[in-house]
């Protein structure tokens, strides 16, 4: 073999090491941000309760983390984000707790104690996830969820994290496929075949180079934006 191509074997062996490299950085930047997002969320959820006057004291709550966390962190957590942050914990603590139940039923033999326990009681041990327990209920990306929680419709959004998780949907192919309207022409077709072809139709998944512009990952990293 000529030096010329060793060379380019060589070369197209360490492009392809450090693609991966990239992409599993990526992917534990990414739980790891929606991890603790989740806990944020859950924290402030449960100072609020404390709160005597919930309502005002919820929106001072926020402005003041906001302005301690932009002091340490620079941009990242304005109201805005913080009240998306609040938001990611009230409407997915719901859907864990219900995956959490599924778990233990698959996973250990009920007793008659357990089985008498209400949902909301289970959730308390949601609390106790583990990361690891954690990013296996999680896929997404922070941007998948910031986006997904625009979606009022319980079903509807679900549908479209499957579908997202499924098919490796980039935040661009979900925006795509939910601008048209996906979920409600397959809510009227109910047409297994077809969800299949047009959730495989034109998707778009992005490189590793194009992810790491991702404004929340280097908000949440504390790097400039890329141009």
């Amino acid at each position: 073999m000529s030096d010329n191509l060793k060379n380019k074997f060589l070369f197209s062996q360490v492009v392809a090491l450090l693609q991966n490299a990239r992409q599993q950085v990526l992917r534990t930047v990414n739980s790891t941000m929606v991890y603790t997002y989740f806990e944020i969320g859950r924290m402030i959820v449960e100072e609020e309760q404390n709160g005597k006057e919930r309502a005002e004291y919820g929106k001072q709550l926020l402005k003041g983390l906001s302005q301690q966390l932009t002091v340490e962190f620079g941009k990242g957590f304005s109201i805005d984000v913080l009240e998306r942050i609040r938001k990611f914990h009230l409407i997915y603590s719901k859907s864990a707790t219900v995956l959490r139940i599924l778990e233990i039923r698959n996973t250990q033999s009920l007793t008659a104690e357990f089985k008498s326990q209400k949902a909301q009681t289970v959730s308390e041990d949601l609390n106790k996830f583990d990361y690891q327990t954690f990013s296996s209920f999680f896929k997404l990306t922070w941007s998948h969820y910031s986006f997904l929680m625009r979606i009022d419709d319980e079903k509807e959004r679900r549908f479209y994290e499957i579908e997202s998780e499924k098919y490796n949907w980039s935040v661009r192919e979900l925006k795509r496929q939910y601008d048209s309207a996906l979920y409600k022409g397959l809510a009227l077709s109910r047409d297994a075949a077809g969800v299949l072809k047009l959730s495989e139709k034109g998707q778009i998944i992005e490189k590793p180079k194009d992810l790491i512009k991702d404004p929340y990952i280097l908000e949440f990293l504390g790097l400039p934006e890329l141009h």
